[in-house]
């Protein structure tokens, strides 16, 4: 059975790196499947999540921007803004930074401020990080 290359890497650290099945990406065009022997393939990802199929079974993640890359040789290179397990996601924690990051929109003068754009996109990845925790930690949904 054939199988992709794959890596996701973020500014931190490699997030996850090997052989994969296959792996369904949220991007700018909607929800992508990849599969052994893709067609090259370079595009935008948005804030969803992210599911790997590999020989252990499905892993589950919380990604936000970025790039994807398919190369031709069975090889997907991740270039994530922000990449976490499911397993891995403290949803107090990102309860609180919406929280901040909400605060601080309230307080900001000029909604075409540069930091309006900034906060909203905290905003976007913490509630893509805590639907997706509740999702697979079976938490209650609020």
């Amino acid at each position: 059975m054939s199988t992709l290359k794959f890596k996701i890497v973020t500014p931190e650290k490699v997030i996850y790196e090997n052989e994969i099945l296959q792996v369904t990406i949220p991007t700018m065009s909607g929800e992508i499947t990849i599969l052994p022997n893709h067609i090259p393939l370079v595009s935008v990802l948005k804030a969803g999540e992210m599911r790997i199929k590999d020989k252990d079974g499905e892993q589950n993640l919380a990604v936000s921007g970025g790039f994807l890359e398919i190369r031709g040789n069975n090889e997907i290179v991740i270039l994530a803004d922000h990449a976490e397990r499911a397993i891995d996601i403290d949803t107090a924690k990102a309860e609180e930074a919406k929280q901040r990051a909400e605060e601080q929109m309230k307080n900001l003068k000029n909604v075409q401020d540069v930091d309006y754009a900034r906060l909203q996109a905290v905003i976007d990845r913490e509630l893509n990080k805590i639907k997706i925790a509740r999702k697979y930690k079976n938490l209650p949904n609020k």
